[in-house]
């Protein structure tokens, strides 16, 4: 299948480009076979519930393009899940570059980050992901500034996760999570977007709980987007817990169409792509009276303008 694929909707046949997919990689299960104390990833993957990757992330790329065709899933962005397996998707990047993009997790307080980030977006890579609370750090330490500086030379996008931060394939493999919510607010990312007014910055799962720091964010800077992945179950953290059609009036209402990216936080097999997440997601847009204009931009267009454009 083509990089046009359509995909059935509400609105007609969709292009759909997914904003959030994590490549679990054989590099990727072997780091948190260290982390855990197991012998290798196949001990992680079985640990973890989860069918082994191939060894070569070009064969694991292949897969995924298999199981977006299967999807009718035109591209994606491949999230390199830790730091130390960007080679893994830079490599799967090239073997399919009209299917995916690259985006990478980085730890602006590890040693030699910004060079790094110089390194891999010089290899392809068109975002760099930010977890302060995964790594503990504010997003105001002057170690971020030098990572901000070379993502905007490259035209990258930067992605900073924001709210409740729950990594399942950790616990299930038994990979201590010893996260700091100081660092999680959305706020944070204001000072950074009025710095850098031409770097593009994405803050997924709607904030992570936050949602009205996140949408008082986007609304001052228009260079900040939410991209809408994942079950979003964080609403339950929120009283009264809103609908997803609410959450979504609220977004089209302070971002509108164009600053909103169609995710499903899919990561591993053999559950594959979440078919459910865009479901769910067609039929709240479509209740609250989303037009088919606006779907193609949410569902696709606007990560490909994200992508295409510096």
């Amino acid at each position: 299948m083509s990089a046009v694929a359509k995909k059935e909707s509400p609105w007609g046949p969709l292009e759909v480009a997914d904003a959030h997919l994590h490549f679990f990689s054989h590099g990727f299960f072997s780091l948190l076979a260290k982390q855990a104390g197991l012998a290798d990833a196949t001990a992680a993957c079985a640990r973890g519930g989860v069918e082994a990757p191939p060894e070569q992330p070009e064969m694991f790329a292949a897969q995924w393009a298999e199981e977006l065709d299967r999807h009718g899933v035109s591209r994606a962005v491949l999230l390199a899940s830790l730091p130390g397996d960007e080679e893994s998707v830079a490599r799967a990047v090239r073997a399919f570059p009209q299917r995916f993009w690259g985006w990478f997790f980085l730890n602006p307080a590890g040693a030699h980050a910004a060079a790094r980030c110089e390194e891999w977006l010089g290899h392809g890579m068109r975002g760099v992901c930010l977890l302060p609370a995964m790594h503990g750090y504010p997003l105001s330490d002057a170690r971020v500034e030098e990572v901000l500086q070379v993502a905007e030379r490259h035209h990258a996008v930067v992605f900073v996760h924001c709210g409740v931060l729950s990594v399942g394939i950790r616990a299930r493999i038994g990979v201590p999570s010893p996260f700091d919510m100081r660092f999680s607010n959305p706020i944070d990312v204001h000072a950074l977007a009025v710095r850098h007014p031409r770097l593009r910055f994405v803050i997924p799962h709607f904030g992570g709980g936050y949602l009205r720091e996140a949408l008082m964010t986007a609304s001052l800077c228009p260079n900040v987007y939410f991209d809408t992945s994942s079950s979003n179950s964080w609403v339950r953290y929120l009283t009264p817990p809103p609908t997803l059609e609410q959450v979504f009036a609220q977004a089209l209402e302070i971002l509108g169409p164009e600053r909103l990216l169609f995710g499903t936080d899919s990561s591993f097999f053999p559950r594959g792509w979440v078919d459910s997440v865009y479901a769910r997601q067609c039929e709240a847009l479509k209740n609250v009276g989303a037009t088919a204009e606006q779907a193609r931009a949410i569902f696709g267009g606007n990560l490909r303008r994200l992508m295409e454009t510096p």
